[in-house]
């Protein structure tokens, strides 16, 4: 794709010469047609977004295999290797550089990254992301899911030729972080030096991340547009012609809509979103994901200029390779369509690379065992069936959501001191975020139960001061669903609770079934149906997803705090330390104790 943009020095004048006499003209003088900018430098961008931790391969169903850290470094690799040695691509530059780029969430809470923590090594994300060579990183909003000082502990973990760089964020309130800052780990500006050429990169995270994550004292500067032309501006004024931007907004069409308001950034790479952008015949892996657009996406900046955007799928399952040509002035002169394309992470085809042996023994192998292991990892037994049947989590009370809602109510209470909020009294859980689909049959539970449990990404939050009103309606939510025969019927928000009991009518409308809600201290919120008003906020824990609105929770604009603790976490310590290892069926009986009852 060739950039025909309006260039500096690039505009023909003519200049008339007159005579003093009469006015006649005695000459003119034309000067030289502007010769057709060249090739000047070709730079390959190689980049990938929201590695996640999904450092193991994925064999499907159908017997292929894709992803993994090994092989995704050994592709990195090989070509980093092509950028500078390999066939020239047709209107490429004879000198070429190529810089290695991750747009953020390096890793995710999870039985993966949690491998690390007994090893006694170095993190096994932090060794995959070195082996990759990574040049620059940017935050991502995971990438605080377990704090700011297990995030600055990754970065020390980090080779030093790795740079964070972050426009938009504060770390004077995070001592961790901040070291960081100091030691010149974390910057707000970079620039990569290729083959005597300079490139500026600018680092620019989602404005949403304290409701994301557990980024605590870090600050967020929301003037995305404000912060990255001023750096672009102070990059021309110091003669790096060439701007990489590197985002992490949550979604591609974040990246599309500031595009628009930029200018001289000459390319965009983003994350968050984990949308796979790829051209009819590129070469997918076999998890499913069908592309969302073109590789590279195409907006204009605010001066008209064409800027390309490009990001890739999560989880280790692409490399990006971005190519581009520069004149001498810097200016953009094209994007390389016939090289530039998403490359699959996968074993078998044309594109197939195999596992790079150090990797594999350095990081597969060993949380491979580690997570064969939690299979054998009994952190409790229980006295009873625990029913985690889809139907039956998402329509009413079941003994395994209220082993998940009191584990998060008790993470709420653990961790409340920590965080400065009020310990909260209540919680609730979505039947949705419970996904064992099974009855787990009395007798042991493992490690890798309470992750099959409950799998997402999701944090325990505390809504210290939440209005009761809001709370009602949050609970009038989880009983909205449809009703068939007088019986409601199963849906994702239904919701499973702690520290109240409720009594509804299914055959009211959905919004206006409570009879009874009652808090396990007595206090009356609802009375037959009818609000008492003897509260006026209470404290509530429930996770992140269902405070920031999802699964349409009224509870968006509610201040919260997210808790450095996934609701995986809350559930295996609640079984082993608040339980002692042992569900009894006193505590925990089948079809539950009456926390959720129905009336007609």
């Amino acid at each position: 794709m060739s950039l025909n943009h309006l260039r500096r020095g690039t505009v023909v004048a003519t200049v008339a010469v007159a005579t003093l006499a009469g006015g006649t003209m005695a000459g003119t003088a034309t000067a030289a047609p502007a010769q057709e900018p060249r090739p000047d430098f070709t730079l390959t961008l190689l980049h990938a977004n929201d590695l996640e931790s999904a450092l193991l391969p994925v064999t499907t169903e159908d017997g292929a295999t894709y992803g993994g850290a090994d092989r995704f470094v050994e592709l990195i690799r090989q070509q980093q290797i092509l950028a500078l040695t390999g066939p020239r691509a047709e209107g490429t530059a004879k000198k070429r550089g190529v810089v290695t780029v991750s747009a953020g969430d390096n890793f995710l809470p999870g039985p993966q990254l949690a491998a690390s923590e007994e090893s006694g090594r170095r993190i096994y994300d932090a060794t995959a992301f070195n082996a990759a060579r990574f040049d620059v990183s940017i935050p991502g909003n995971h990438d605080f899911d377990l704090g700011p000082d297990f995030f600055a502990e990754w970065i020390g973990d980090l080779r030093p030729q790795t740079t964070i760089v972050s426009g938009n964020l504060g770390f004077e309130d995070e001592p961790a972080l901040l070291a960081r800052v100091t030691d010149g780990t974390i910057v707000t500006s970079h620039v990569v030096k290729e083959r005597g050429e300079q490139i500026g990169f600018i680092g620019l995270t989602t404005p949403d991340l304290p409701t994301l994550t557990s980024s605590r004292g870090v600050t967020v500067d929301p003037d995305l547009a404000a912060i990255a032309n001023a750096q672009a501006a102070a990059y021309a004024a110091a003669g790096v012609d060439k701007v990489v931007l590197v985002s992490h907004l949550q979604d591609i069409d974040n990246e599309l809509a500031l595009a628009a308001q930029l200018s001289g950034v000459d390319v965009i790479i983003g994350g968050g979103g984990h949308e796979l952008l790829a051209d009819p015949g590129d070469p997918l892996v076999p998890n499913g994901v069908e592309p969302y657009g073109s590789y590279p996406l195409t907006p204009t900046d605010a001066d008209g200029e064409v800027v390309p955007v490009v990001t890739t799928n999560a989880l280790y399952t692409y490399v990006g390779r971005l190519v581009v040509t520069f004149d001498a002035a810097g200016e953009l002169l094209t994007v390389h369509d016939d090289v530039s394309r998403p490359i699959p992470v996968i074993a078998e085809g044309p594109d197939a690379v195999a596992p790079n042996y150090a990797v594999n023994r350095q990081v597969v192998r060993p949380v491979q065992e580690y997570v064969e292991d939690l299979a054998e990892q009994v952190v409790a037994t229980s006295e009873v069936d625990l029913n985690g049947i889809r139907d039956d989590v998402r329509s009413r009370e079941t003994n395994l959501g209220n082993l998940v809602t009191d584990a998060l109510l008790a993470a709420g209470q653990r961790e409340a001191d920590a965080a400065g909020v009020a310990a909260p009294v209540v919680a609730l859980q979505n039947g949705g975020g419970i996904r064992n689909a099974t009855v787990i049959p009395a007798g042991e539970i493992t490690a890798l139960d309470t992750y099959t449990v409950l799998p997402f990404a999701n944090f325990v939050g505390v809504a210290p001061a939440m209005p009761v009103e809001t709370f009602i309606a949050g609970v009038e939510h989880g009983l909205s669903g449809d009703v068939t025969g007088g019986v409601l019927q199963p849906a994702g928000s239904f919701a499973q609770a702690a520290g109240y009991r409720v009594s509804y009518d299914p055959a009211q409308e959905a919004g206006s079934r409570i009879v009874d809600l009652v808090l396990d201290d007595g206090t009356v919120l609802v009375a037959d149906g009818v609000p008492t008003g003897d509260l006026e906020t209470l404290s509530v824990a429930t996770i992140d997803f269902l405070l920031r609105g999802g699964d349409g929770y009224p509870f968006a604009g509610v201040d919260f705090t997210v808790l450095p603790v996934t609701y995986q976490e809350a559930f295996e310590t609640y079984l082993v330390e608040d339980l002692g290892g042992v569900v009894s069926a006193a505590d925990y009986p089948v079809g539950g104790e009456g926390r959720i009852t129905p009336v007609s």
